[in-house]
């Protein structure tokens, strides 16, 4: 892997000859120049600013097309594709004003178009306005997108959920490559900090065709943080408290970039003692400390660009089994995890001209511990054997070759995806044997834009070959099997989209796809008891692939002062996979077997936007989300999130010259009763949630910082979330939580 990229960085390097420069002039409707327009480059991941004149340059810029988009909060953005050849252009652009969010280039799609052009809808939200919220992960923040809920263990462990659909049926993609960290486990977090991390895109749907197995619910795609602009450096202090855990979220960053080299770093700590339900008790042992690095490096020449990232996360999380000893120690006692996970990431863009080559390549390693408590009078040791120990290290690759335009405007791009992983055991116990798995995927997929219309389309093939070791395990007497296994799992899948405008305010997205996941390494070969869910697991080796097929209805009604959206999907699965108790007990533990059988979910997301005119000051948001799911045989599915309702009252103003963009927040969240529950769940009582922010850039002569403070659950109301893993055990969520940020930036 280094002696690719140092290879890489060489070619980079032997490539440098005359440049390529883009500038211009940003201008409004009324001539008037902007200052600190937004002129940035995805591919390149290069970027500037407009000075006091709204003028703008961007030097060193390698031949073929680029798409520039240009953005400035309050005015539509734009994208500009602009073709080089050696030559120096000039660029001018008008910026229309708009009062809503700004219109984002989608990373996560293959195309890169703006979510107003993009044929598949696809939500973002920026970890800038997470935090406004107060939210005390990035999982919980991104409940504020309607579809989009967790699978969370008090406050440190969340599992995203995408219309119902969990588990390895999301796939997670961090620094442009797939996250893989045993994300089997409903006790298994990302291990990811917010820190670092710019903005977040969730694909509401099958995703195969994109990105193959395990994208059958869903993506969600973390975009890194950006690298300063072009001859600039930032160095940035983030703090945050949260009162109800006493924790704290620090994180400090530096950046550079020259016209040809860009460079950050970023080094954060997380620290939180056990979260305090409404009626002043501490949950015991779900506190977690944190410390995460991330560092960043890229290059361009006339024909190339880089960009290398790396993460480091050690996390160490407290097991809960319950409200008992009250204290408010940071330390995770023992049932305990001790998580190492690192990412490597290169991406890599080869430009030839009208076409152009992304070579992405990603290294992972999940060190992941679990060790048990101890019984009375067993004295600890810090060197002790942990109970479960796994070590997975993941290879992936992703090739994508964008082909010349066509006469006729057809975009088009041939894609390989792979990705060869080794999972080993180090622990006194086995829940997974040793493993290597083989993932090979090949797509084509085309663009084409017309009038007021475009379509999308694709196929793709993928195949996956699985091979475990076998283990005999004896522990406390009892002898556990693990057979080997030689398994081939192979699936086609296909994607069709349509988005066209009606009337000029309406765009209509019509999708449908189809996905497919191959069973994963716990559901074919578990045999043992998984601490972090109390349970006896037993795997099924004769799994065969789940696959579904979703139809999507998008509407989206925009004018300057109103925005209405409904979503509407159908998803049909074929030989779901879920996990059964047989009535058994082994190990002291009740087992769970895993089985399938066909099911399907339904429901959809509504909601609008009012900025009513002419008090420009002022937002009214409000959106209804829902979901059924079910099988076959018409029992409910497990872990289907609750109907819920929000509405946010938000405003934005600016106080004399001390306080600047300014904002207020206040928030209701309903969650309705669900009832709608599986075989072994017990319904859920509806409840209501109200949260206050507040916060702006203040001024004080030369320093300016920003600033923010929310209450959530401002009356310390009572309630379980349904998905909560201690909901079971009757364990309220958080109490009252007032938390208070402040950001730096040099």
């Amino acid at each position: 892997m280094k002696n690719f990229i140092t290879i890489l960085l060489l070619v980079g390097c032997v490539t440098v000859s005359a440049q390529n420069s883009l500038s211009g002039k940003v201008t409004d409707n009324n001539n008037n120049p902007l200052l600190g327009v937004d002129v940035y480059s995805t591919e390149l991941h290069k970027g500037t600013i407009t000075n006091e004149n709204g003028t703008y340059t961007l030097n060193n810029l390698p031949n073929g097309k680029l798409k520039i988009s240009f953005s400035f909060l309050g005015y539509k953005t734009q994208t500009k594709t602009v073709e080089f050849n050696s030559e120096n252009k000039i660029l001018d652009i008008v910026l229309q004003e708009s009062v809503f969010t700004i219109d984002e280039v989608i990373i996560s799609t293959p195309f890169n178009k703006l979510q107003s052009e993009n044929v598949m809808k696809v939500e973002r939200l920026t970890t800038a306005s997470i935090k406004k919220t107060g939210a005390p992960t990035l999982i919980s923040g991104l409940e504020k997108i309607a579809g989009f809920s967790q699978i969370a263990t008090g406050t440190s462990i969340g599992k995203p959920v995408i219309r119902g659909l969990s588990g390895n049926r999301v796939l997670v993609y961090a620094q442009g490559v797939r996250l893989e960290n045993q994300q089997f486990g409903d006790e298994h977090g990302l291990g990811l900090n917010d820190n670092g991390i710019e903005s977040a895109e969730i694909i509401k749907g099958p995703a195969s065709l994109l990105y193959g197995s395990d994208a059958l619910g869903g993506v969600l795609f973390l975009n890194p943080e950006r690298f300063a602009w072009v001859n600039t450096s930032t160095t940035s202090v983030n703090y945050q408290y949260y009162g109800n855990t006493l924790g704290s979220n620090t994180s400090v960053g530096y950046k550079a970039s020259s016209s040809k080299w860009r460079f950050l770093s970023r080094f954060s700590t997380n620290l939180h003692a056990d979260y305090k339900t409404p009626d002043n008790k501490r949950v015991t042992n779900t506190r977690f400390k944190e410390q995460d690095i991330k560092l960043g490096l890229g290059y361009n020449s006339k024909n190339y660009s880089s960009d290398f990232r790396y993460n480091a996360n050690n996390t160490t999380l407290g097991l809960t089994e319950g409200i008992g000893n009250q204290t408010t120690t940071k330390s995770p006692e023992e049932p305990n995890q001790k998580i190492n996970n690192q990412i490597f990431s290169l991406h890599n863009h080869f430009f030839f001209g009208k076409s152009k080559l992304d070579v992405d390549l990603g290294y992972i390693f999940n060190d992941r511990k679990e060790f048990e408590e101890h019984e009375a009078g067993e004295v600890h040791h810090d060197d002790e054997e942990a109970a479960l120990h796994l070590k997975l290290k993941t290879f992936n690759y992703n090739l994508k070759y964008h082909f010349p335009t066509f006469k006729n405007g057809i975009e088009s791009i041939l894609g390989m995806q792979g990705m060869r992983q080794s999972n080993k055991n180090f622990g006194e116990e086995i829940l997974i044997p040793n493993a290597t798995i083989s993932d090979f995927g090949v797509f084509y997929t085309l663009n084409k834009e017309w009038d007021n219309s475009s379509i999308q389309a694709g196929i793709r093939f993928d195949t996956r070959d699985l091979n475990t070791e076998k283990h005999v395990v004896v522990h406390d007497g009892d002898t556990h099997v693990f057979n080997p296994l030689d398994k081939t799992y192979n699936s086609f899948t296909a994607s069709l989209g349509y988005r066209f405008k009606l009337f000029n305010t309406i765009i209509t997205r019509v999708n449908t796809a189809s996905g497919f996941r191959a069973p994963n390494l716990a559901e074919l070969s578990s045999n043992g008891v998984h601490h972090g869910t109390n349970r006896f697991e037993v795997g099924n080796e004769y799994l065969k692939n789940e696959k579904n097929t979703q139809i999507d209805l998008a509407l989206e009604y925009k004018t300057d002062h109103v925005e209405l959206f409904g979503n509407a999907f159908y998803n049909h699965l074929n030989d779901y996979i879920y996990l059964s108790p047989t009535g058994k007990v082994e190990d002291g533990a009740p087992v769970f077997k895993y089985q399938q059988h066909n099911a399907k979910l339904y429901g959809g997301e509504f909601g609008f936007h009012l900025h009513p005119h002419p008090i420009d000051w002022l937002h009214l948001e409000s959106s209804f989300e829902m979901v059924i799911g079910k099988q076959q045989n018409g029992n409910y599915l497990p872990l289907i999130p609750a109907n819920t309702f929000k509405n946010t009252i938000r405003t934005e103003f600016n106080i004399a010259k001390w306080l600047k963009n300014g904002y207020s927040n206040f928030t209701i969240t309903s969650a309705m009763k669900q009832s709608n529950v599986g075989q072994f769940e017990t319904a859920t009582s509806g409840y209501h949630l109200v949260s206050l922010g507040l916060g702006g850039k203040i001024a004080v002569n030369s320093l300016e910082f920003n600033t923010s403070i929310s209450i959530n659950n401002i009356f310390d109301t009572k309630y379980i979330h349904h998905l909560s893993r201690l909901k079971s055990d009757g364990i309220l969520n958080m109490g009252r939580n007032i938390v208070v940020g402040i950001d730096f930036k040099f």
